[in-house]
């Protein structure tokens, strides 16, 4: 018994010990970017566009499930009325989320911004509406860190060499170097149009046509623009499927790892961060089984416990308001998190 209250003594003390030390380092400016996204240990992940109206795969459903040529006019169907940005950070601080991360453009090309880049777009919606505008307004507002998932694929666009379903078929004329280009310009004007972000968050470069060196010189151009914008690894070619850990860290950029779906493994010494779903789809999904909030809490603490965050994902429903269910969950996991959060927040694993 006196070995135990022993050990939980010195528990006890290294965890004030640490959270003494955060608090010094937090208040002289000396945290890194990559050290306080640590920090926060706990984001948001929001999956959403026009193929929410058929209830199907964002991106992966193009061409597979539904023909492209219906996928891609879907957005002219696209009328999100209940949309309201306001709600849905709040739903983020209420779950006990410090980041929001959106998907301004999926691996179906269209863009959830007011882009001059392309009119395959929000604002050529019934909608109409800047939804990034009122989102990035939004968590400045509420005190929740914006941030931006982008594909580097694009099986829409005609520049791209691959296409749907899932970059099995290849285009006619195709310009890889103008395609980058558009890259650039897009993501240029997401930073200087909404920024400053907390995370670019990139998806898609697994395919042949992103390369090594689009993808390093791409997060030295984005870097440029704003020194302290944390970037994840997969804007380059190191990840390592879906345990998304990064080889030859020193050849491919990239801040944090990315395992997908999954609990990364403990590690202090590179950063990461894992992606999950609260049910089995990344978009919205009529029905859909959803994890308890037992079973999300559970998963946010063997995460921490690791060293690492979780972006847990929701995907709104076509009329703009994010699932009764989802929602549900996301707020029995911040009543514990409003009372037990200082075991997350801050903290380092092991």
């Amino acid at each position: 018994m006196l070995g135990a209250l022993c050990f939980s003594l010195s528990v006890l003390l290294v965890q004030a010990w640490f959270s003494e030390k955060l608090v010094e380092a937090a208040e002289s400016g000396s945290r890194t970017p990559i050290e306080a996204f640590q920090e926060k240990r706990f984001g948001m992940f929001i999956h959403w566009g026009p193929v929410s109206i058929r209830g199907t795969e964002i991106g992966w459903s193009r061409g597979r499930e539904v023909p492209n040529e219906e996928y891609d006019q879907l957005y002219t169907q696209f009328n999100p009325v209940e949309f309201d940005a306001e709600e849905w950070v709040r739903l983020a601080g209420q779950a006990g989320m410090k980041y929001l991360v959106i998907t301004s453009r999926h691996h179906d090309g269209f863009s959830l911004w007011d882009t001059k880049f392309s009119d395959y777009k929000i604002t050529r919606t019934p909608f109409g509406r800047d939804v990034m505008r009122e989102l990035s307004d939004a968590c400045r507002k509420q005190g929740i860190e914006f941030s931006v998932y982008y594909s580097l694929c694009d099986w829409y666009h005609p520049d791209y060499p691959l296409g749907s379903p899932g970059g099995k078929t290849e285009k006619l004329h195709s310009n890889m170097p103008r395609y980058y280009e558009f890259v650039k310009n897009q993501t240029r004007e997401i930073l200087e149009n909404y920024g400053p972000l907390g995370v670019f968050w990139f998806d898609g470069e697994w395919e042949a046509p992103w390369t090594r060196e689009y993808g390093n010189e791409l997060y030295d151009f984005l870097k440029g623009i704003q020194p302290d914008l944390v970037i994840n690894n997969r804007v380059s070619k190191g990840r390592q499927g879906m345990a998304g850990t990064t080889v030859d860290a020193d050849e491919n950029a990239g801040d944090f790892d990315t395992p997908e779906q999954r609990i990364g493994t403990f590690n202090r010494e590179r950063p990461w961060e894992t992606c999950m779903t609260l049910g089995k789809q990344w978009a919205w999904k009529p029905d859909e089984k959803l994890k308890s909030s037992r079973e999300a809490l559970q998963t946010l603490l063997w995460v921490a416990g690791g060293d690492g965050n979780l972006l847990l994902n929701v995907g709104p429903r076509p009329d703009g308001r994010i699932d009764a269910g989802q929602a549900d969950v996301l707020r029995e996991m911040g009543t514990w998190m409003s009372q037990y959060g200082n075991c997350i927040y801050g903290t380092r694993g092991g």
